[in-house]
């Protein structure tokens, strides 16, 4: 079942069930998904999907960090929610080990030491990780470090 048919299929199990949070959050990422193809004039494949979901998720999270600044715990909780709910449609995200696995392999096929070749490293590095999720910004910080 593609990612899309897999979300059709939870926004009417969450319409039956009257979830009303999944049901918006749901919609959210339909919406996001169709207003890319419209822009695109063609379907999206599975890993443009998964941008869109990554894109969401990082949202999700910068509004989580500043409503905790701004003491509104109430909107803490509920954008948490909705990045739970999110976050179960994306593949499984690259583990430490792999990550780091990932950034040595990177490193030799480039043969990088200085921070000037990192371009090169956290690119390779993610071609290596393709297929599960990346957080691009605690890899640049890994690759960042060992470098340095």
């Amino acid at each position: 079942m593609s990612l899309s048919e897999k979300i059709q299929k939870d926004l009417t199990d969450a319409m039956r069930s009257k979830d009303e949070l999944r049901l918006s959050v749901i919609r959210g990422i339909k919406s996001a998904i169709k207003y890319k193809e419209t822009e695109k004039v063609r379907p999206l494949d599975e890993t443009e999907c998964i941008q869109i979901l990554q894109t969401l998720v990082k949202q999700r999270k910068e509004s989580i960090d500043q409503f905790a600044k701004g003491g509104r715990q109430d909107l803490v909780d509920k954008e948490t929610k909705e990045l739970a709910i999110i976050e179960a449609y994306l593949p499984a995200s690259a583990s430490e080990a792999e990550m780091d696995a990932a950034i040595n392999k990177a490193i030799a096929e480039t043969s990088a030491t200085t921070i000037k070749q990192m371009g090169a490293v956290v690119k390779a590095a993610k071609s290596a990780l393709e297929g599960k999720v990346v957080d691009g910004k605690a890899l640049s910080d890994r690759v960042r470090s060992r470098l340095a």
